[in-house]
């Protein structure tokens, strides 16, 4: 059996994989990367979530005029019924774009793209099968780290088997827009097809057993945009629990039903119920690793796992499982392993973007966690509404919320609107720095921008302020 040693083995091509590899191979390290979907590089992010779900929510706001900020007798929207080869065509174009990316960059780099299947044999050592059954070879590492990301986790109530009913990475191939569907979930993937779908005309149901959408949302904002889903015309089913799904022989009608008993119909039906770590095929027994109950690998503040030679980054570690932080994790879990740098780290504050319609976006501290921790503060709030840029897009129910410390810290930043996962970097950087609100004060602003906001949020918070200290 074949076998070549490396400096570092890479399993997975998504962010953290790709990150990691090229970190290494920049300080001159000799790196494989395994891929079992190879050539098809990128891994989630790029195939099945990230990229395509953002292209498909901008096509579907050009199809419908959505973007024609109050010009709608201006827009000539595209013809009914859409198929899903229109909607999707853009998403098509721009995942085949990042994958060559993604491929330049690991050639440009020399890093070994190998096409297989991965499983440990020891901590040094991972048994490469790959797809077409040729002959396995095995690849010997001084580090390993692993990046193998995660796919949809399938309730076993779900009748996954009919084409009527898709998971979160299936609903990409839709080949006919239904008329009406059926989302189950209330987190971030079902909000953001929900809000997709909904744009497109389709009448949407979205059902979850909790009690509110994004329930880690600042209930503020979230109540916002709870509004907004039902401006969209989007039918809000929380707090009742789906227990059953089942698709009619005869009519493919779907029907979903719930714990008290309710039950709700639709053309097609697309579950979110989380998301699972790609860990099946790891083998991770050979060395002595046990991932939890939904495949997530345990590290240390490194990425180091329970095997010392052994790391781990991005979606198959859970929490956050954001592109954005999975990138960052694979280059500082790399560092951490070969010693470069000295002592690497993610910034211990990061944004999360949430691609619904309208955007959400927030970084740092909720009301609700401030009251819970005691912390006193004060809110400033700026409308887009009341913005220059904001009356120009037509974003009605925009807005810039600041927590604001009695030292006029910053404590958090949560954004509703156009641009909001942009705007949120101007928050997110304030606040790693340590700023005040006085940095926004004193601030030139290009007009008219909505990055304005944070001026007169922080003008706003400073009233606030005033006001608290005229009535000590």
């Amino acid at each position: 059996m074949e076998r070549t040693s490396y400096d570092l083995l890479v399993l997975g091509s998504g962010p953290a994989g790709e990150k990691g590899a090229a970190q290494a191979a920049y300080f001159g390290k000799r790196v494989a990367l395994v891929e079992s979907l190879a050539p098809l590089l990128g891994g989630a992010c790029t195939n099945t979530g990230t990229l395509p779900s953002k292209t498909m929510r901008e096509s579907a706001l050009a199809m419908t005029g959505m973007m024609s900020r109050g010009l709608e007798a201006a827009v000539l929207a595209m013809p009914k019924p859409w198929s899903g080869a229109m909607l999707l065509h853009r998403e098509r174009l721009v995942v085949e774009s990042e994958r060559r990316r993604i491929r330049k960059s690991l050639d440009r780099n020399g890093i070994d793209v190998i096409a297989g299947v991965a499983s440990f044999v020891d901590a040094h050592t991972v048994r490469v099968a790959p797809r077409d059954g040729s002959e396995p070879r095995e690849l010997r590492g001084e580090f390993i780290l692993v990046a193998t990301g995660t796919r949809p986790y399938r309730p076993p109530f779900i009748p996954f088997e009919a084409p009527e009913v898709y998971d979160s990475d299936e609903i990409l191939a839709i080949e006919t827009i239904p008329e009406t569907m059926i989302v189950l979930g209330s987190g971030v993937i079902a909000s953001e097809y929900a809000c997709i779908f909904a744009a497109l005309g389709v009448k949407v149901t979205l059902m979850d057993g909790r009690a509110r959408l994004l329930e880690f949302l600042d209930s503020e904002l979230g109540d916002r945009f709870a509004a907004e889903l039902l401006r969209l015309g989007l039918m809000l089913r929380l707090g009742d629990a789906p227990t059953s799904c089942s698709v009619d022989e005869k009519t493919r009608i779907c029907t979903v039903g719930t714990k008290s008993g309710r039950t709700e119909s639709a053309q097609a039906v697309v579950a979110s119920s989380g998301r699972n770590g790609n860990v099946e095929d790891l083998n991770l027994a050979a060395i002595g690793i046990v991932p939890d109950k939904r495949g997530n690998i345990a590290v240390d503040g490194q990425f180091r796992t329970a095997v010392p030679n052994v790391f781990a980054a991005g979606d198959v570690i859970g929490f956050p499982g954001l592109a954005s932080t999975s990138m960052e994790q694979g280059r500082v879990a790399v560092c951490n392993a070969f010693g470069f740098g000295h002592g690497p780290r993610l910034a211990p504050i990061f944004p999360y973007g949430i691609y619904t319609i309208p955007e959400l976006s927030y970084v740092g501290a909720s009301e609700e966690e401030l009251r819970k921790q005691g912390i006193d503060y004060v809110v400033g709030q700026a409308f887009m509404r009341e913005n220059g840029r904001g009356q120009i897009l037509g974003a009605e129910s925009g807005v810039l919320k600041m927590l604001v410390a009695p030292d006029r810290k910053i404590l958090g930043v949560h954004i509703l609107g156009p641009s909001a996962t942009e705007l949120i970097h101007v928050g997110s950087t304030a606040m790693i720095q340590g700023a005040t609100i006085d940095l926004f004060v004193e601030a030139v602003f290009n007009y008219p921008t909505l990055a304005e906001l944070y001026k007169y949020a922080a003008y706003d918070a400073l009233e606030a302020l005033q006001r608290r200290s005229v009535s000590w």
